[in-house]
């Protein structure tokens, strides 16, 4: 069974203004792996999973059409109220169901969601809808990042491992599919043309108020605050006046470089 976890309009609302769009290094591996295995023109491309559609638009110049697809109603009306693509659509759905033809789509693609769903029965959908040669590709980045500024970088770091940890009793079983780097997931892809790469290093430059507020719209975080509001709001005030006595600055509006490491699967449907 899938899982639920992004559903209310609050988190939608920090998912929406604190996600960000895949980096340009995760977009050229999967689009020249897709090259590769499969002549232009792209007629369609489906993002399961995707949020408020920051991972889905990135699809649009290259295809034809674009269905976005998430089980959160908040999440779609939070990407249909922020991206307006004539061939884009976004639609609340289950990503083990996806309304589109046998054979119909070139590429699938989920981003940090894969381990949310009921993998077989995704996989097998995944298999209906692509076409032969078509493409998938699953990435993720691990729950542990790395935050730099100046000459401060190693306190930077070891207040966002503190954070991880103090957050690890609230995370969820299925997050262990991440930190296994989709081992599992990989696996379990019925294709032979396939691969894994790990430990893809992206850096994000951000204010500092954008990463606590990615911190905020992580699933752990949001169970927190759930469990207890007013110290998962404290703690996040704490954690912020950390890094600003750290940085020597007065302005969460300062920039910090958030160093990422992503996992990516990539797979192609045989002829």
């Amino acid at each position: 069974m899938a899982t639920r976890m992004f559903e209310n309009k609050e988190h939608a609302s920090y998912y929406q203004k604190y996600r960000f769009s895949p980096p340009q290094e995760i977009q050229d591996m999967i689009f020249s792996y897709l090259q590769e295995k499969l002549s232009k023109p792209y007629e369609l491309a489906v993002d399961v999973g995707c949020g408020t559609g920051q991972s889905t638009v990135m699809l649009a110049s290259l295809f034809k059409k674009v269905l976005g697809t998430d089980i959160s109603e908040a999440q779609i009306e939070e990407a249909n109220k922020t991206h307006k693509l004539p061939n884009t659509t976004f639609r609340a759905l289950p990503a083990e169901e996806v309304p589109v033809d046998d054979a119909s789509v070139d590429l699938i693609t989920a981003c940090a969601a894969v381990h949310w769903f009921d993998i077989a029965k995704f996989l097998k959908e995944v298999d209906r809808i692509l076409k032969p040669r078509g493409c998938l590709a699953f990435y993720t980045y691990l729950p542990h990042l790395e935050v730099h500024y100046k000459d401060r970088s190693e306190q930077m770091c070891k207040v966002i491992s503190e954070v991880s940890d103090h957050l690890n009793k609230y995370q969820h079983q299925k997050v262990n599919i991440v930190e296994s780097g989709y081992k599992g997931v990989f696996e379990d892809i019925p294709y032979p043309d396939k691969l894994r790469k790990e430990n893809v290093k992206a850096k994000i430059t951000m204010p500092l108020s954008h990463l606590l507020g990615l911190v905020q719209s992580f699933s752990m975080f949001q169970k927190y605050r759930e469990h207890e509001p007013e110290k998962a709001k404290e703690y996040i005030k704490t954690t912020e006046q950390r890094f600003l006595e750290i940085m020597g600055v007065s302005s969460s509006e300062t920039e910090v470089d958030v160093w990422f490491t992503f996992v990516v699967v990539l797979a192609s449907k045989p002829k």
